[in-house]
């Protein structure tokens, strides 16, 4: 996986699941073999000062992050988007993300302040329900603080000499019950989870926003606000989505040729479908297919 790390002067704590682990900034990270039966590869807290900059092109595994201050940018869907404090992020796995810290927030002379949030990095692991579904909000309110205090109390724990397994399982569980809060979440529309069932029982059906709109039984901008408010993008953002999941997820498992997973999810046009596949993915369908086989 290629990844470009800035830290600048960003202050990181983390625990990580494995002695394995390759990345040099999360060498000095307790090792907790815990984490690996929830599938988590490591997690973690940064205060993250500007120039800081992670870029991922090609990530195995679903990523959550929640700000519990300061700001910053997350690259979503192919676009620069704001993130601040009570908020948090939800990132696919296979597809390229990328996280910054904007310029120091000044108010009255006030020094500057770091954007804190706290992450946990899941592993993709055949035959494992995933942590994304297709009612899964990518960006939206949340209490970031509770997550931060959780993977404290985990790094705390895990970097004693003596370390109570018991304990420490009890801080694992609440961090992922926390992502899981946010992913999964209970409360919602149900019209629009029934939707989204339908579309993507056929995604390469031609969908509008009007059909969409029938079938949720709701007018299209009533339609349009609350899939904005719940996932974080448009109705006919979500069904791109959708469609580059699946094409994704095709790419690496199988040999059918490109232009019969374009038809697959919606995409007549092959040039078409490859330029929406590197917009969203980051990547050419061809490099994708390439990277998840080698």
């Amino acid at each position: 996986m290629d990844e470009t790390h800035e830290l600048g002067g960003s202050e990181v704590i983390a625990v990580k699941a494995s002695q394995d682990e390759q990345r040099v900034w999360l060498e000095p990270a307790p090792v907790c073999p815990q984490l690996s039966q929830m599938d988590i590869a490591h997690v973690g807290v940064i205060d993250a000062v500007h120039p800081f900059k992670v870029v991922r092109s090609h990530q195995t595994g679903t990523f959550m992050f929640a700000c519990s201050s300061g700001r910053g940018e997350v690259l979503i869907d192919g676009r620069w988007t704001p993130i601040q404090a009570g908020e948090a992020c939800l990132l696919p796995p296979f597809v390229e993300n990328a996280i910054r810290a904007v310029d120091p927030v000044r108010m009255d002379g006030a020094s500057e302040v770091p954007w804190t949030y706290g992450w946990v990095r899941y592993l993709e692991t055949p035959g494992r329900l995933p942590i994304l579904s297709a009612k899964s909000p990518v960006k939206g309110p949340f209490p970031a603080e509770v997550l931060v205090r959780a993977v404290q109390g985990l790094h705390a724990e895990a970097s004693r000499k003596q370390v109570t397994p018991a304990q420490i399982q009890l801080w694992i569980d609440l961090i992922h019950n926390y992502v899981l809060s946010f992913a999964q979440p209970s409360q919602g529309d149900e019209r629009l989870w029934r939707l989204w069932q339908v579309i993507e029982a056929d995604l390469a059906h031609p969908w509008n926003i009007s059909k969409m709109a029938e079938i949720a039984t709701m007018s299209r901008e009533h339609l349009r606000r609350i899939t904005i408010r719940e996932i974080g993008r448009s109705p006919l953002q979500h069904v791109i989505f959708l469609r580059m999941q699946k094409a994704s997820h095709l790419l690496a498992t199988t040999e059918d040729k490109i232009e019969s997973v374009a038809r697959e999810v919606g995409y007549r046009n092959p040039f078409t479908f490859s330029t929406t596949f590197k917009k969203w993915i980051g990547r050419r369908p061809s490099e994708h297919r390439s990277a998840s086989l080698g």
